[in-house]
């Protein structure tokens, strides 16, 4: 079966220029619109394409952590070789710039079984190479999960100080990797930090923990490291985690807080408040404390989950915030989801493509004449107009975009993510 729509790169042309005209009519400049769509990065997750489970040389089984990614296509990545492969082919369908980040646990010691606390730049060599071959930069995230130290659901506000120093170590570990990543790039890298700490059930003291928080990052986040400013550090908190229902230490009152309070960015992650929540709204709560924030696109479905990104409404909404409160150069997008109940490379080239429509969507939003209706006070006019956006040709536009990244447009990306699938992934067994 051929997915491709059949469109000349002519036919594409002339339904893009039609499309033009009728968005110059409401004074919206297409060409800016491409222009600009196509250079914000948005950093590809490695966690996807192996089913979060890192390629740390260790010598026991390990729990904890509150993730977990069902299904089981065949296929996934099963070597950080292999793992390069899959997000190199994502990203040769994908318009636009993109990043890869990386969890620690995806580290590369050989036969060495290096401990977390332990890891230093060396040990991330190979993805640096890989990234300025391709011209890929990079982000990273501490790994405060799937260890040892991490089962009985708590690592950075942990009541055993021991434990705690542990995972301290590992934080300002990953910082130095991030910042050896900043520099090999010549650009920041983003060091993103999530804790699954939590109770499943009815804690008795939940202050204690957030103090023990505090200072543990406190003593993370000490200039007396060294760490230079190329090492971006946020802060993501969560709803709950699975094992962790009841209580998240940092949630995300508690790191909106800290962050502002540290001068660190805070992450907003969609698929980590309640799915009636609009994290959209967040955005103008946020930006006038927060020099910047770094958003992770992804979709709640009933529970405080991850799925795979579509063009919805939810993520419609999130960049048309960003658009309008003049803050793309304020933020960082990245994608957070793991879903292997489906081709893993599919979920990449969906999930990216949808957050990267959404931001041209927004950037093709008569954001200026809606703010002039509203000053007026022509209130039915400026809904109309936004109510007419939803129906403006903005299929056209994105195919340009496409046309102009030299990637599939339409649907024929999914012929080619089959062959991948027949020639690369089934031999994987």
């Amino acid at each position: 079966m051929s997915y491709d729509a059949s469109l000349t790169d002519i036919q594409i042309e002339d339904a893009y220029q039609a499309a033009k005209g009728r968005y110059a009519v409401i004074g919206v400049d297409t060409e800016a619109a491409l222009e600009r769509a196509a250079t914000l990065p948005i950093s590809l997750h490695c966690w996807q394409g192996d089913d979060v489970g890192g390629f740390e040389t260790k010598d026991e089984a390990v729990e904890g952590g509150g993730i977990m990614a069902t299904g089981n296509f065949p296929g996934k990545a099963r070597t950080a070789d292999e793992l390069r492969q899959d997000i190199k082919q994502a990203i040769d369908l994908l318009p636009g710039t993109q990043r890869a980040n990386l969890h620690a646990f995806y580290c590369e010691t050989g036969d060495d079984v290096v401990d977390r606390d332990a890891l230093e730049p060396k040990h991330f060599d190979r993805w640096m190479a890989w990234g300025q071959e391709h011209g890929i930069g990079l982000d990273f995230n501490p790994t405060y999960f799937a260890h040892p130290k991490a089962n009985d659901g708590y690592t950075l506000a942990h009541p055993d100080k021991a434990i705690r120093d542990f995972w301290i170590q590992h934080a300002v570990a990953s910082r130095r990797v991030a910042e050896a990543m900043a520099d090999a790039q010549a650009g920041d890298c983003v060091n993103n930090h999530w804790a699954p700490d939590g109770a499943k059930d009815h804690p008795s003291d939940r202050l204690g923990a957030r103090q023990r928080l505090i200072e543990s990052l406190d003593t993370v986040f000490d200039a007396s490291h060294g760490i230079g400013p190329g090492c971006v550090d946020a802060l993501e908190g969560k709803l709950f985690g699975l094992g962790v229902e009841d209580y998240t230490v940092g949630s995300n009152d508690f790191y909106a807080n800290y962050a502002l309070s540290r001068d660190k960015v805070l992450c907003l992650d969609m698929g980590h408040f309640h799915p009636t929540e609009s994290v959209a709204d967040k955005i103008a709560a946020h930006l006038p404390f927060h020099k910047k924030l770094l958003i992770h696109t992804s979709r709640p479905i009933r529970w405080d989950s991850d799925h795979v990104v579509l063009f919805s409404d939810d993520v419609r909404n999130l960049f048309l915030e960003i658009v309008r409160s003049n803050a793309l150069d304020r933020v960082y997008v990245g994608l957070d989801f793991f879903d292997a109940s489906i081709n893993r490379i599919g979920a990449y080239v969906i999930g990216t493509r949808a957050t990267r429509k959404a931001l041209l969507f927004a950037l093709l939003d008569p954001t200026a004449r809606l703010c002039e209706l509203e000053q007026e006070g022509k209130l039915a006019q400026k809904l109309g107009l936004m109510e007419d956006m939803k129906t403006m040709p903005f299929g056209p536009v994105w195919d340009m975009l496409c046309l102009q990244s030299d990637v599939p447009t339409g649907a024929s990306w999914i012929g080619e993510i089959e062959t991948y699938e027949r020639e690369v992934l089934a031999s994987r067994g």
